[in-house]
């Protein structure tokens, strides 16, 4: 019997694995471009750094906020040799908070980048590059934001209430005393919330808090456990005093302690007085949400005679401006209360042409009874997964015009392929600029049948 040998160290198949980078470490990084999300990219002993807040041909110091493979995420600490074209960051929370990556980019280099990032897609993945390139949709770079979510979290070891805004790479919770992006109505109860809410009997019971500014300010708190009448006292004054509705969310829907209280948002130029209610969908950016849906009936040429499809229609957000100026529109949603919700906005404006259905609409057309007669045009706005399996039956539907609105252009891009080869063409795009201060990019596109 052989003698069995000890000693022996077996590396894997494909040799040594190279050691992890802990986080916490920090780095000097030389940073060669941006990558699509407004990180710098930088190149180390084979790895891949993404890097928040640096920008192309910067040295930096970046802190190790995680690490996988050969891809490393860092933010930066420290800025030894400065881009010209960076800017002191607007914010006394800029690196902390998760919120605003690209506020130290002037204004017109985020739009740039934005516009970049549509561009490429579309031509790496789609493949084409539309016939005319709209201008950016923009407004104020700050103050736009009419609503927010506040973390809210019980430390037990520390005994203490973190009341902010999540950390950029991490769970952790910024405390915020102020945040630029937000509408002026809702500073003041951003900068007393914090105090108001450790006032509260059972702090860790209290899930997040709702801000929205709309046609009334509403404050809405999430909690676990039923509150005392000391606790809603204390949340009723807050909410008297900054003249806010207080909503609740314990079990079921969010309620408003009065419910008598209207809460919505207006489409000034329609006319138009859209009900909402905290938890529901709603464009963040009053401004650029106007600007938006007046682009999009420019650019679907609705006219009198003509029967319009609106898939994920929402709170009715463009059915109703549509509804305006068609004969008829049929808008679909997959959420059944949003379906309802919509509805009852048609029927409160007066409008009766509006026919609301609900649909998964992750899922291909079937012959549905709305859409047998067919449409003269379409008009979209999906979440970030994008309506590969819509749009693959968009061309049955006899549709010769079609507004697809995007918060991804990665899945603008793949439907664009589909749509191409329908036979629409990509007329025109551009960019929305919904959310100044951050590398988020919205977009909308006009397809024409051939």
């Amino acid at each position: 019997m052989a003698k069995p040998v000890r000693g022996l160290r077996f590396q894997p198949s494909g040799g040594s694995r190279a050691a992890q980078i802990p986080v916490g470490k920090k780095q000097r990084l030389t940073i060669e471009r941006l990558a699509n999300d407004g990180r710098g990219i930088a190149f180390l002993e084979g790895r891949t750094w993404f890097v928040v807040g640096a920008l192309a041909g910067e040295e930096v110091e970046a802190r190790v906020l995680g690490a996988h493979g050969k891809v490393v995420e860092a933010r930066t600490e420290r800025v030894f040799s400065a881009s010209d074209l960076r800017r002191p960051a607007p914010c006394a929370h800029a690196g902390r908070c998760g919120g605003c990556s690209v506020q130290h980019l002037p204004h017109d280099e985020q739009l740039a980048l934005k516009q970049r990032m549509l561009a490429e897609q579309l031509s790496r993945v789609a493949g084409v590059e539309p016939e005319e390139w709209a201008a950016p949709l923009s407004g104020p770079e700050f103050g736009y934001r009419r609503r927010a979510r506040v973390a809210v979290r019980w430390d037990a070891k520390a005994k203490k209430l973190e009341v902010g805004f999540r950390a950029a790479g991490s769970q952790d919770i910024v405390a915020i005393d102020e945040c630029p992006v937000l509408v002026q109505p809702l500073q003041p109860i951003m900068s007393r919330l914090p105090a108001m809410l450790q006032r509260l009997s059972k702090p860790q019971a209290l899930g997040h808090v709702e801000l929205f500014s709309g046609s009334a300010i509403a404050v809405l708190l999430r909690h676990m456990a039923p509150l005392s009448a000391a606790d809603l006292e204390i949340l009723q004054a807050f909410c008297a005093f900054h003249e806010a509705q207080l909503w609740l969310h314990g079990e079921g829907e969010p309620q408003p302690v009065d419910p008598d209280q209207a809460l919505g948002y207006r489409l000034e130029p329609w006319n138009l007085q859209l009900a909402y209610r905290p938890g529901d969908f709603v464009q963040v950016n009053a401004g650029v949400n106007e600007a938006m849906v007046a682009q999009a009936l420019e650019w679907l040429a609705p006219q009198a005679d003509e029967r319009v499809l609106d898939l994920f229609c929402g709170l009715g957000n463009f059915a109703l401006p549509l509804a305006q100026n068609v004969r008829e529109v049929v808008a679909v949603e997959g959420v059944a209360t949003m379906v309802a919700r919509a509805a009852e906005n048609a029927a409160s404006n007066n409008l009766h042409n509006t026919r609301f259905f609900q649909a998964d609409l992750s899922q291909p057309l079937s012959d549905a009874e709305w859409a047998r007669e067919g449409f003269s045009a379409v008009l979209l706005d999906p979440p970030r997964d994008g309506a590969f399996e819509v749009v693959r039956k968009l061309a049955s539907l006899g549709a010769k015009r079609l507004v697809y609105v995007s918060c991804n252009p990665a899945t603008l891009a793949r439907d664009t392929v589909e749509l191409v080869k329908q036979g629409y063409r990509l007329k025109r795009a551009g960019i929305l600029d919904m959310f100044p201060q951050t590398a988020h990019v919205e977009a909308m596109a006009l397809f024409e049948a051939s």
